[in-house]
């Protein structure tokens, strides 16, 4: 039994097209066929078959796929109990993060590694809630979030770890009336103009929310991604909006207002495929990131 097959049965798996799996590793997809019949070969089973979106594993490819997690685990944490009888963890960690929960964790992970053998490779993006497992293909760690869960939507299969709990407050203009209040009420905001995120992304289910719990619906002026510009636009008093507590900057064009009656806490969450987390470089940086989350919540 080949590793490299497992390898590419879990790709495949995760990925959903010899295409994307290709892309991402660097390989033609006719080599990745060949690959494919080398398996199948080895195995003595059909593991694709023919589908809509060209091919899709057969109960024995979703066997070893879900079995390659395992043995690569396995594999995995043999090397690291060989690393540390070596000494320090070492090795470079690969980082996707959501960018405000990076900006309140990494800072201080970063600072912290500065004299060791570890190599931190960082990218950054901001997802839908259910694409965050996804990003596990393609980075040891990856740092997402969720409002609804422990556990962001659709990734109950890979490892998860809360790293922070961070509140979501409502954000208003100074010059708006509301900017007086310590405390604000579904009812309350409503009303406002919203400077929204897109659907499916966290932060919308605070909003929807208050629209369920005061029977009306929000008007949403505008969906945006980036934290930066929502704190622009309501600075200029163009609208409130959802800021995280912990990681937006003090402004004097803005109050940050915690919110009471509904649930805006959100769960700040690392997530890596099993096989991953046994480097002892990656459990080092996760170990860290669990540190500086804790330092955040108090």
């Amino acid at each position: 039994m080949e590793v490299r097959h497992l390898e590419l049965l879990r790709e495949l798996r995760d990925r959903g097209t010899l295409g994307a799996v290709a892309e991402a590793t660097f390989r033609t997809p006719s080599a990745l066929s060949q690959q494919l019949r080398s398996a199948e070969r080895e195995f003595g089973v059909r593991l694709t078959e023919p589908a809509s979106r060209g091919l899709r594993l057969t109960w024995a490819g979703e066997l070893l796929a879900d079995g390659a997690d395992d043995v690569l685990g396995a594999i995995t944490a043999l090397q690291a109990r060989l690393d540390a009888g070596r000494g320090e963890p070492s090795g470079v960690v690969r980082i996707g993060t959501l960018p405000s929960a990076g900006a309140a964790l990494l800072p201080g992970v970063l600072s912290r590694l500065a004299d060791t053998l570890i190599e931190i490779d960082l990218i950054d993006f901001d997802l839908a809630e259910a694409d965050y497992a996804s990003r596990t293909a393609d980075v040891d760690l990856v740092i997402g979030h969720s409002l609804i869960a422990d556990v962001p939507v659709g990734a109950e299969r890979v490892f998860s770890r809360v790293i922070a709990r961070e509140p979501i407050d409502i954000a208003v203009p100074t010059a708006h009336p509301l900017a007086a209040r310590t405390m604000l009420e579904p009812a309350e905001v409503v009303g406002e103009s919203w400077i929204a995120v897109p659907e499916g992304f966290p932060f919308d289910t605070v909003l929807q929310a208050i629209e369920t719990s005061c029977g009306e619906r929000a008007d949403r002026i505008v969906r945006i991604r980036d934290n930066r510009l929502v704190e622009a636009l309501v600075g200029q008093g163009l609208g409130i909006a959802m800021l995280p507590r912990f990681s937006t900057p003090p402004s004097d064009a803005y109050r940050l207002i915690p919110l009471a009656g509904v649930h805006a806490v959100r769960s700040i969450v690392a997530l890596a495929r099993p096989d991953r987390v046994e480097r002892l470089a990656v459990r080092t940086v996760l170990n860290l990131l669990a540190e500086e989350g804790q330092a955040l919540s108090g």
